[in-house]
Order: structure tokens, then sequence, then C-alpha cells
């Protein structure tokens, strides 16, 4: 009878072992009644199980049964006791009737057991719970009647059910494991394989059941060590004894079967693993040497733009996607196959290195001759992606070509040819580069016929040849153009500078020589104070008047020079027009106000010398002077100076006042 069977009535604990013993080291049976009425078809089956638990030794020391009748009739007391007689006659040597504190009637408790032990055959003696321990010590009582003896009904029951399920488990686990392997052992290969294809896996996993039997027997160890709450030691009950050595002895039994399953499993997951490792090793070398390389000897063209080659690459991805599914394949098989070789197996040694070496070759061809499309594809786009900037450049340089120059100044000009001399330099630049990178190019389209399965790539190759020289050539034309064009610009725009840079000198010299004006009208006005200064203050006037006169000369050469500049350039000079009437007006403004400075120093030379020559033939008394002649000259003389530096030279709104004859 196995407890899961009668697990809800064990569970109403109608009776159990506690562990306990007599003093005749007999088991002690308590039969605990309560206050509702008994099913004693269910304690009939309850202490039917209990009682298979003890071994036959155990069994014939006899039982010590109480029957707890504290919060029972007394009826149902005498029921359990006479079933007793029935069920367990042999076994049971004494029967403790523990009564309550008010004892039941006499008259209705006039039976007397004692007098029926002969018929019984067994004792029973009606004794109330605090007088319990003189038939049986307190160490082995449960606390229900003041012993000190720890009992967990559920947790005796969990365990019990641990153990008839390990037992069940592990009996049948023994059973398939032993056929299993019984079954490898016999007969040639085929049979051993029709075996173990029939049985080869167990019903229940043995990893649980040897764990769950470990856990089993920890705890069962366990128990004898633990001591109850008062500190009193106790044997573990006869069940738990019982249940060790069987626990060890089907895990010994299980591990023993258990290890040769697992060789047997084993050599079955090797062989398996062989033939799967074979026949994954042809399907990646079919594929690739089929389909794989077949895919490829159809990709030759490197594309006629960016777009095309883009187009080329995106295909190149999808068939290296699709290979590097199998190149995670060939991963996968490379390391299983090294696992097997690490293990040592001479037999199978020299087939999984042919195996591994003949996928190795492929997958190494097959994926150098990927790489090898990849750089070349991606050559092609770095070659194209230049010739399309060296385009877009030659575009823009020759778009600033055709459009006319009209530049505000000489800077502007400036900017602009140092904005076309660095476009020429960014395109020499460009074109340099996608020089390099088509010799690169062509170089490895050189080497294409390395890979290609015999098939005669030289019309393809030719044809990407034609294209690259074209590409080079056309923009080598296209750049000699622009150049050319560039010269023919930077000469006119250099024209250009020197022609509003003569135009701005053109203009300074009429701006020196206002300033000259301006100076000599107003910080040129003293006329010495004797002739000898005024013959000095004469020369440098004379002097400044050359500087003037350097002045005007250099101003209209400029002006010859914006004009014949103009010409060339067939434009008309914006400045020179009104700069020419400016400059021979303020020079006619400069020469008479020049003149006028003159004549009024040599009319100061005139008076001074005069006057000196007087003084000196009467330096002491110039009163006495007779020559009235020569007096009235020099006054005369000095009159006329007077009035002419009142009068200005040249009136405030530019008319001129004074002219010279």
């Amino acid at each position: 009878m196995e407890a899961t069977v009668i697990l809800p009535i064990l569970k109403k604990k109608l009776a159990f072992l506690s562990g306990g013993k007599d003093r005749r080291s007999g088991l002690i049976l308590t039969i605990p009644l309560c206050l509702e009425q008994t099913n004693m078809d269910e304690l009939s089956v309850t202490l039917d199980y209990l009682l298979s638990i003890p071994s036959e030794k155990c069994k014939a020391r006899g039982f010590t049964v109480i029957v707890d009748g504290r919060k029972s009739q007394w009826n149902v007391v005498k029921t359990v006791v006479l079933m007793l007689q029935n069920v367990v006659p042999a076994e049971v040597s004494l029967v403790c009737v523990v009564k309550p504190d008010e004892f039941w009637d006499k008259k209705v408790t006039h039976f007397c057991f004692w007098k029926e032990k002969d018929r019984l055959g067994f004792e029973v003696i009606l004794v109330s719970a605090n007088k319990l321990t003189r038939y049986i010590e307190p160490c082995q009582l449960t606390e229900d009647f003041g012993g000190s003896l720890t009992y967990d009904h559920m947790d005796w029951l969990n365990k019990r059910l641990v153990f008839e399920k390990f037992t069940k488990d592990s009996t049948s686990l023994l059973d398939e494991l032993a056929l299993i392997n019984n079954g490898s052992d016999k007969g040639n290969q085929q049979e051993k394989e029709r075996s173990m294809d029939l049985n080869f896996l167990p019903s229940v996993d043995p990893e649980t059941v040897l764990q769950t039997g470990h856990e089993l027997l920890s705890e069962l160890q366990q128990r004898r060590f633990n001591g109850s709450d008062g500190g009193v030691s106790w044997s573990p009950m006869d069940d738990e004894l019982l249940a060790q050595p069987q626990v060890m002895k089907l895990l010994d039994s299980l591990r023993e079967q258990y290890t040769r399953y697992q060789e047997v499993c084993r050599q079955r997951s090797k062989r398996t693993q062989l033939e799967e490792i074979q026949q994954k090793v042809m399907q990646v070398v079919n594929w690739l040497e089929g389909p794989g390389s077949e895919q490829l000897r159809t990709q030759w063209g490197i594309g006629d733009s960016i777009r095309a080659s883009q187009a080329l690459q995106q295909k190149h991805e999808e068939i290296e996607s699709q290979h590097s599914e199998w190149f995670a394949v060939y991963v996968e098989l490379n390391q299983q196959i090294a696992a097997l070789l690490n293990a040592g197996d001479e037999e199978d040694l020299v087939e999984l290195k042919s195996l591994q070496q003949q996928l190795s070759d492929v997958c190494y061809r097959q994926a150098s001759q990927l790489e090898f499309r990849q750089n070349l594809l991606q050559a092609a786009l770095e070659f194209h992606g230049v010739a399309q900037d060296l385009s877009q450049q030659l575009d823009g340089l020759l778009g600033m070509l055709c459009v006319d120059v009209a530049p505000a100044d000489g800077a502007s000009i400036q900017q602009t040819l140092k904005l076309l001399e660095e476009k020429l330099k960014s395109v020499d630049v460009g074109l340099q580069g996608l020089r390099e990178k088509g010799q690169g190019l062509l170089d490895q389209i050189s080497n294409q016929a390395s890979w290609a399965y015999g098939k005669d790539v030289t019309i393809e190759n030719k044809e990407n040849v034609d294209h690259i020289q074209g590409v080079m050539e056309d923009m080598q034309l296209r750049k000699q153009r622009c150049e050319d064009m560039v010269d023919v610009r930077r000469l006119k725009m250099l024209q250009m500078v020197q022609l509003f840079k003569c135009e701005e000198d053109a203009a300074q010299a009429v701006e020196w020589l206002s300033e000259l004006l301006d100076a000599l009208l107003k910080t040129h006005i003293r006329l010495g104070d004797d002739a000898q200064e005024t013959k000095v203050l004469l020369e440098k006037h004379r002097k400044f008047v050359d500087v003037a006169q350097s002045t005007y000369d250099y101003g209209r050469q400029l002006l010859q020079a914006t004009v014949v500049l103009c010409q060339s350039l067939r434009c008309t000079s914006r400045s020179s027009g009104d700069t020419l009437p400016r400059l021979n007006r303020v020079w006619k403004q400069f020469t008479i106000a020049s003149e006028e400075r003159v004549h009024r120093l040599e009319m100061a030379i005139a008076f001074h010398s005069n006057a000196e020559k007087i003084l000196q033939e009467c330096p002491e008394e110039p009163e006495a002077i007779n020559d009235e002649e020569q007096f009235d000259e020099i006054e005369a003389v000095g009159k006329s100076l007077l009035d002419r530096l009142t009068v200005p030279v040249v009136y405030p709104d530019g008319t001129v006042f004074w002219k010279s004859k």
C-alpha cells in the first residue's frame, strides 16, 4: 500500500508512530480520538499502513498502543480497543487507554479489560495522562502526554511520500537503465543501434531522481544528531533507520547504471555527431562549390557610376549574407571537429582531420574570393566618388570662368583671383587622386582572372579598363580646357587690378596736389624779415613747386595708363572721366597761387634789398636821407606789396582773382 493512495486518510492523523519506544524497545502506536465520530474503516486502513512500515524484527518486540480517549466517548474507545484484536493482535503487547480527568460513568465502564486479556491477546489499562510515565519514559512520550518527544505528523507524512516516490521512481529507472545498457552490449552494431533507438530515453530524468535520493538520505542521516527542544537526544524512528540503507542501496545501483548509461549515450552521441558532421560538411562544400561559386561567376562588372557601384555592392552584400549562413555552419562544424579531435579517439582522427581540411580549404577559398570582390567594388566606388567630386569641381570652375567679371574694386578682384587659383589647385589635387584610384583599380582588375574558375574574363575586364581610362582621359581634357580659360581670365583680372591701381593712384595724386595747394594757401604766407631770408623762402618755394609738378606729371601718366588698359579690356573706366578735369583744375589753381607767391617773394626781395641799401649808406641817421626819389621808390614798392597781401589769391568758390600777365 502506498501513502499516495490513502493520503487524505493519513492527513487526518487517526493514528501515528511517533518514534517513541516503551521499556521493552517496542514501538509506541498512538491513536488520538477526537470529539467527532471516528471512521473505523479509515482507522483500520491507517493501522494497516502504519504496521506495514516497521521490519519483522521490530514487530517481534511488540507495540504499545496509546488510545487517547480524553476527547472521546467510552463506547468509541471500547470499539477501538476491540478492533485492535482483529488488526494487530499478535503485535500489540500493551494498550494504554488515556482517560479524561472526569472519568466515564462507572455503569458504562463496568467492562473490565484486564479480565479479557486472554481473549484479547494483550493487556489493557486505564490511566490518566499524568500517570502514563509509569509505563513509558517521558522522553518517549509526545508533548500531548507531557513528554519531550517532538513529532510533526505532516513532516513525517511528507518524508514518507518522498521516500515512497523515490523508491518507486528509482526502481522503475533501474529497470529501464538496465534494459538500455544490456541492450547496447548485445548483438552486432545494427542491433545496438536498433535497441538504442527503441529504448534510448528513460521515462524519468536520472539526475532528478539522484538529486532527490541524495536530499532524502541527507535529511535521514541528519536526524540522528538532532535533539529535542529540551536538549535530550533521541534515536530516529525505526522506519527512518530502515529507509537509510534502502536509499543508499538504490543510490549506489542508480549511480552504477547511470554511469553505464552515460557511457552508452556518449558513444551513441559520438557516432551520431560524427554522421551529422559528415553530412553537414558535404552540404557546406557542395553549396560553396556549386551555387555559391556560380553567384560569383556572374559578378564581374564594377559599374559606371556611384549609383551603379552601390547597386553592385548591395547585390554582393546579399551574396555575402547567403555565404555568411554557411560560414556560420563552418565555424560550428570546425568547433565540433576540434572537440572530437581533443577527445583523442584514434579510430576517428584520420577521418575527422580529412573532413576538417576539406572544409577549411573550400571555405577559405570562397571567403578570399568574396573579400577580393568586395575590395574591387569598394575601390570602384571610391574611384567613381573621386571622379564625381572632380567633375563637380570642374563644373564649378567652369561656371566661374563663364561669368563675366564685374568687380567693384581691386581687392575684390584679388579675392576672386585667389579663389580661382584655389579651385584650380583643388582640381589638380582631385585629378591626381583620380589617377591614383584609377591605377589601383586597374591593378586589382588585372588580378581578377586568378579566381575566375576558368571563366574567360578578358572581354569583361577590357570593358572595365576602357571605362576607367576613358574617365581619366575625359577629366584630363576638361581640366586642360579649364586651365586655358583660367590663364586668359588671370591675365584679364591682372589688367583690371592694374587698371584699378592706376585709377586709385591717380585719385591719390589729385588728393596730394590738393593738399599741396591747401598748404600753399594756408602755411606759405611769410615773406621774410630781410632779403636773405626772403631769398631762402623763394628757393624753398621753387622746390615745393617742383614736388607739385612731379605729382601732377605722375597723375597724368597714371590717367594715360588707364586709357590704354581700358582699350585693352574693352571697358570704360569709371574714375578717369572726372579725375583728369579735377587734376587739371587743381593744378591750374596751384599754378596761379604759386606764381602769386613768387611775385610776392620777388617784391619782398626788392623791397628788402633797397631798404637795406639805404640803411647801409646812413646806418646811424636814417632820417638824414636826402634822396627823396629813392625813398619814394622804396615806399611805392612797400605799399604795392602791402596791397597785394590784402587780396586773396583764390576766392572760396574756386574762381581765380589774380591773374598774371
